[in-house]
Formats: C-alpha cells, sequence, structure tokens
C-alpha cells in the first residue's frame, strides 16, 4: 500500500530545515516565494538544487528563457519576510525588506544571513515539483554570525546561540 500524501508530510514536518527567499528574475518580471527545499551539491562547480512545485507561479517563470534565481537563506529577524513571500497575493512582496542584486541581477536580500546568486544549469521533472540546478555565480555572506531562522514541525523555531556567543 503507497504511503499518502498526509503520512508523507505528517513524516517529513520532523525534519528541521533552513528557510530561503528564492527571487526570480526573467527578462520582464521579478517573483520571490520561500523556499524551504534548499540543498547543496557540489562546490566543484558550485551547484545548489531548489524544487518548485509547477502549480505555483514561480514554476512558468523559472521556465522562460533567460531566467536567473538567487536563494536568500533568512536570518531569525526574517519571520515576518519569510511569511509575507509565502502567503502575500495581492501586493507587492518586495516593498519590505532591503533588496539589490549580484551578478545576474536576481533580487538579493542585503541583510540575508548569506545568499546565492545563480543561472540555471539543470532541471529534473519530480512528482509535482521540478528540482533545478543552479550554478552559483555569486554569492555573499553579509551577516557572518547571524542566527538562521529555522522551519520544523509546522513552526518557527529558534537555534540556540551563535558561534560567537
Amino acid at each position: 500500500m503507497p504511503v499518502s500524501s498526509d503520512q508523507y508530510k505528517d513524516a517529513l514536518r520532523n525534519f528541521a530545515s533552513g528557510v530561503t527567499i528564492v527571487t526570480i528574475k526573467t527578462d520582464d518580471e521579478i517573483h520571490g516565494l520561500t523556499v524551504s527545499a534548499f540543498a547543496s551539491i557540489s562546490p566543484e562547480p558550485p551547484l545548489i538544487s531548489i524544487m518548485i512545485d509547477r502549480r505555483h507561479h514561480a514554476f512558468e517563470l523559472i521556465e522562460r528563457p533567460n531566467a536567473v534565481f538567487a536563494v536568500n537563506i533568512l536570518r531569525q529577524q526574517h519571520e515576518e519576510l519569510s511569511n509575507r513571500f509565502a502567503f502575500v497575493k495581492s501586493e507587492d512582496r518586495f516593498a519590505r525588506g532591503e533588496w539589490t542584486t549580484a551578478q545576474t541581477g536576481a533580487p538579493i536580500l542585503a541583510d540575508s544571513l548569506a545568499w546565492l546568486d545563480c543561472s540555471v544549469h539543470s532541471k529534473l521533472r519530480a512528482g509535482t515539483h521540478t528540482i533545478y540546478v543552479g550554478q552559483v555565480e555569486a554569492c555573499g555572506i553579509p551577516n557572518p554570525d547571524g542566527l538562521p531562522l529555522v522551519y520544523w514541525n509546522r513552526g518557527y523555531r529558534l537555534v540556540g546561540s551563535s558561534k560567537s556567543e
């Protein structure tokens, strides 16, 4: 008997993950969404992966020619911003936060814990999502001693202390 969607979600909610805002830039549009489905792949060449639901507007954008994206790793102070990019539909998600760009032109959150600016290296359809492998073109660490925003068991959680304490 196959595992149900609810059983699958209940099991995976026990895996703590960092929270990111993935921003996508096309020739004529920018968009962003909150993503916890993010992983590093390779240091040489520098590759990361993100997973995007094909029902989401972001999927249509990242599929366009010349689309680029950035992964902005959020700090504990970014809970409100994370919610904004997860739930706000009718207003400009980028109206809050200090945004800049790096090499590709995708939006970068200036006070993030770290960011990775990427071109699309490859993609793979998998179930309801598409896995995008990003070639890291530039990266930065604006807050090396900051604490990450963590999501576990359907809620944000706090990490104990920073390495400098």
